[in-house]
């Protein structure tokens, strides 16, 4: 995952705690760590909120990059029908003044 990557996924998983008041237990598996007095007990469960919110994030990246994976490929599979429908336009298209060429010719001799 590149750095720039993680950033945006950083910033979308920032945006969704409140900027006001940042209320842990909106997330499902988040401790309280204020709770606790002893500093190793509290680093520990900050350093538990942090590896759950590491792996939501990273949870949540590979859902985005299959979603734009599979988004990629529908952009190809788009181009592709379009590139085949611009085909059969332009033969149509000459076909159309291969006709309109011989109608006049066929007046003429008449």
């Amino acid at each position: 995952m590149t750095g720039e990557t993680r950033a945006i996924a950083f910033l979308a998983l920032v945006s969704l705690i409140p900027a006001a008041e940042a209320r842990a237990q909106d997330i499902r598996g988040i401790e309280v760590c204020t709770a606790e007095k002893d500093m190793a007990r509290r680093t520990g469960c900050l350093q538990s909120n942090a590896s759950l919110l590491q792996d939501l994030l990273n949870k949540e990246v590979r859902r985005a990059q299959a979603a734009e994976a599979a988004s990629a490929k529908e952009i190809a599979a788009l181009k592709s029908d379009l590139a085949a429908v611009k085909a059969a336009l332009d033969k149509a298209q000459s076909e159309i003044a291969e006709l309109k060429k011989q109608k006049p010719a066929e007046a003429q001799k008449k």
